[in-house]
């Protein structure tokens, strides 16, 4: 996600499985529908704070991440908003296609690895479907008092979901950039102007992800903190060579052949471990390292974290060297 200063927050979320029902399904922009999520009793659902994510786990093989977009403050509902991705691996086509208002849908979360953390004044960027998790972020801005805007660019208003419903609640803070109709947003001119107090947060395609990073690595007082879909392009100088995994927990060790990852290794060895997106991006599989050096591949630790080598996501991490010592 040099010399910005991107942080990744983590807030501990549900690790067991929650069994909701689909109250309501509706359409938001062309190409996106929103689901609302209950309890099947009407209990209470876990808290969260604008950031967070949870997992979707459409069938025993299929489970997708989605930001959650709705008011924290209410703990009667959870809400994402879904695109349909034609070129997907069949996530947002079940959820468009095959769920309906009263379905039941299996959700582990929620997780947070992109906290909103306090500042005297924010910039807001979002591209596409990157606006679901900023919604409850402008609201929470919003009662701190700071001082904020969003720019938040699409292919056309009519794909840009909840663009009149930010138009009506907060008018001028709110820059919409249709693409069709006035190109792509000047990040040069809107960085440029970010003062020392300033934090952006930032969420859409990798292509704005990978703009507003270079922008930022050569302005060192801005804050900068974002969150990806999708992975990072994978980096040309990792290798993958055979090492061992020591497990903590049990003194048993792990022989992670190449081509084959931590985690992949580890349950065929019979240890089970949380995971969801085995891409590097969702921080389920995240795990405590307690020795040896990790060739992080992840699109989620900043540069720091990274450096601190006391933790990995063993879905697409490897040892920079013979040996790692896992709390596992």
């Amino acid at each position: 996600m040099t010399t910005v200063i991107p942080t990744r927050t983590q807030e501990s979320g549900t690790k067991t499985d929650l069994d909701l029902i689909v109250e309501a399904k509706d359409a938001v922009a062309r190409g996106v529908v929103r689901l609302t999520l209950v309890r099947p009793d009407g209990d209470e659902l876990p808290p969260w704070r604008p950031g967070a994510h949870i997992d979707l786990r459409l069938t025993p093989e299929l489970t997708r991440q989605y930001s959650l977009c709705s008011d924290p403050a209410d703990r009667t509902r959870w809400q994402v908003a879904v695109l349909r991705e034609p070129e997907g691996r069949g996530g947002s086509a079940h959820v468009h296609d095959r769920l309906a208002p009263g379905d039941p849908v299996r959700v582990r979360g929620p997780r947070n690895h992109f906290a909103l953390r306090p500042s005297p004044r924010y910039l807001f960027l979002a591209g596409g479907i990157g606006i679901t998790p900023l919604l409850p972020m402008l609201a929470e801005a919003e009662r701190s008092g700071a001082r904020w805007e969003l720019v938040y660019g699409g292919r056309s208003l009519a794909s840009m979901a909840f663009h009149a419903e930010l138009l009506a609640t907060y008018g001028v803070r709110i820059r919409l950039v249709p693409q069709d109709e006035l190109g792509l947003p000047d990040l040069d001119r809107l960085l440029a102007c970010a003062g020392e107090d300033t934090s952006v947060y930032c969420c859409g395609p990798e292509g704005l992800l990978r703009a507003v990073e270079e922008r930022c690595a050569a302005r060192p007082h801005v804050a900068l903190h974002t969150e990806r879909f999708a992975p990072k392009d994978p980096q040309p100088d990792g290798t993958d060579e055979e090492f061992e995994v020591e497990l903590a927990d049990s003194g048993r060790t792990v022989t992670v052949p190449p081509g084959v990852s931590v985690l992949d290794a580890v349950e065929q060895a019979g240890v089970q471990v949380l995971s969801s997106c085995r891409e590097g991006t969702c921080g389920t599989c995240e795990t405590p390292v307690l020795g040896g050096t990790v060739d992080h591949r992840d699109s989620l630790l900043t540069p720091e974290e990274q450096a601190a080598n006391d933790t990995m996501m063993i879905c697409v991490s490897r040892a920079a060297g013979p040996r790692l010592v896992l709390d596992l």
